[in-house]
């Protein structure tokens, strides 16, 4: 499967950005989708994930109430709508995709990455 990974940018604190994660390939609709971030110096770290056989979704703590995890089936598209931004939350935002049904917050568990978007919180 190939990703594409789009809708980063600048936005200033409080703001919102959409990112969308678009599978194509064999089979694409059944993949549990990831995104994942990493800011300079900082290791990669888990952000949501969305299982495609039940929809659950998995939120790291410091997005719960923030960011959402959905999919357009249709489309076999992943957004990750970001809401309330912080300087913090400022990274590169990739999106990865396993097989398996359940989302997980082990990188290491997905087998295909998408290019990254780059997102910047900053007044």
């Amino acid at each position: 499967v190939q990703l594409q990974a789009s809708g980063g940018g600048l936005v200033q604190p409080g703001g919102s950005l959409r990112l969308s994660c678009a599978a194509s390939g064999r089979a694409s609709s059944r993949y549990t989708i990831g995104w994942f971030r990493q800011a300079p110096g900082k290791e990669r770290e888990f952000v949501a994930a969305r299982g495609w056989s039940t929809g659950s979704t998995y939120y790291t703590d410091s997005v719960k109430g923030r960011f959402t995890i959905s999919r357009d089936d249709a489309t076999n598209t992943v957004y990750l709508q970001m809401n309330s931004l912080a300087p913090e939350d400022t990274a590169i935002y990739l999106c990865a995709a396993r097989t398996d049904p359940r989302g997980t917050a082990v990188a290491g568990l997905y087998r295909y990455w998408g290019q990254g978007t780059q997102v910047t919180v900053s007044s």
